[in-house]
């Protein structure tokens, strides 16, 4: 079989990662596929696909096109924005289709909502296309709206979670594809591990060294609006002064679309007006997440909005640290609160302070959630599962479209 992916973007954020596992999960066990990715910019994303083998094609996207989409905290996306992109996403499909058919796929398997359509349009004449949805269709309207008349052209959906699954079934109803499956992302477990590098970050952040015991706590995310990053610095602000802790907010701005992140420049001025200078550091952009999540005690993830699925939860499972994770959505699959992480409301900046109180003042625990976290990250996350689960979904749709 001959697979050609298409993803928005040439970084690397949760939905590449998830990308990048189920590129390596084919490549294992159906080493005779050919794997194609087009892309719409170089970045991280392109030498990390070739390394396992992956035909990369880049197709950069007009600015008027990158910049369309209403999941930002302020909707961006409007009608007038659309109509005025139109040539420019005409332009776009038409160059798209020309890469496409230049890897003769059987099958197109579209990454982010932009490429669901995009990939529809562009795709050769009875080539199904499966689509990866990473995210709440239901919260942007206007998307829901597109991707509801366009399901029936859809061979399949693959879903981040049941969460997910559910929610592109209620938003297409009747259009939906006759497939909706859910299929929980992964993680590398090689390189997400307890044991390897750990990531300097009070070097990183411009701070000087933590006193020893100091509990390293800190938000691994990207700076979209809905991450937490705001209740994660409340919550740091409520914790007892003579606690030993030091916060870190780790990643960078990752998008292009607009109104869909905060600055780093915002969160300093928010954690300055919370009296945080001096106990709370910024990393920026961390290619290597891994070793950043070993250089802490306690990962923190603090979404606001239910989580599609929330992969670094995962991550920092499989790296055996002690995580505390919002209860809503897909995160609330991944784990079992007071078992294998913690569990908190989203936005609730008190309860999330109550919670690594809780971690920082007790060693133990955070070693036994670390334990169970990386064991059951071994038991339902390794990216194996993902071929195992994929192939069948691929071979179907190729059957019923051919």
């Amino acid at each position: 079989m001959r697979i050609v992916f298409l993803n928005p973007s040439g970084q690397i954020g949760g939905a590449e990662r998830s990308l990048l596992d189920i590129l390596a999960s084919l490549r294992a066990a159906e080493p005779a596929w050919a794997l194609g990715l087009v892309t719409t910019a170089n970045g991280p994303l392109v030498p990390a696909a070739e390394a396992l083998g992956v035909r990369v094609v880049v197709v950069p996207l007009p600015e008027a096109v990158a910049r369309l989409g209403d999941g930002g905290a302020r909707r961006a996306a409007s009608l007038p924005r659309l109509a005025a992109a139109v040539p420019a996403v005409a332009g776009y499909v038409r160059r798209l289709r020309r890469a496409v058919r230049a890897l003769a796929p059987d099958l197109v398997h579209t990454n982010g909502f932009k490429m669901h359509l995009l990939g529809l349009w562009a795709r050769p004449r009875g080539v199904p296309v499966v689509w990866h949805v990473h995210d709440f269709v239901a919260r942007r309207p206007l998307m829901s709206r597109l991707l509801r008349g366009h399901a029936p052209r859809c061979a399949a959906v693959v879903a981040n979670s049941r969460s997910v699954a559910e929610d592109v079934r209620r938003v297409c109803a009747r259009g939906a594809p006759a497939g909706v499956w859910p299929v929980h992302n992964a993680v590398d477990l090689a390189t997400f591990t307890p044991g390897g590098e750990r990531l300097d970050l009070d070097a990183r952040c411009g701070l000087p060294p933590a006193p020893p015991g100091t509990v390293r706590v800190g938000l691994v995310a990207t700076l979209a609006w809905w991450k937490g990053h705001e209740t994660f610095l409340r919550a740091v602000s409520l914790l007892p002064p003579e606690l030993p802790v030091r916060a870190y907010v780790v990643g960078g701005a990752l998008y292009e679309t607009a109104d869909s992140q905060r600055s780093t420049d915002e969160l300093r001025e928010t954690a300055r007006r919370l009296g945080l200078d001096g106990r709370v550091g910024f990393t920026g952009y961390v290619e290597d997440s891994a070793a950043a999540m070993r250089a802490l005690d306690v990962v923190v993830h603090a979404s606001t909005e239910p989580e599609p699925f929330g992969l670094v939860i995962v991550e920092a499972m499989a790296c055996g640290r002690a995580v505390i994770a919002s209860e809503a959505g897909g995160a609330a699959e991944l784990f079992r609160s007071g078992v294998d992480a913690l569990g908190h409301a989203p936005g609730d900046a008190a309860g999330l302070a109550r919670r690594i109180g809780e971690l920082a003042a007790d060693g133990g625990l955070r070693a036994r959630l670390g334990a169970e976290g990386r064991a059951s990250a071994e038991k339902r996350f390794d990216r194996a599962r993902l071929a195992t689960e994929l192939v069948p979904i691929y071979r179907a749709a190729v059957r019923a479209w051919s």
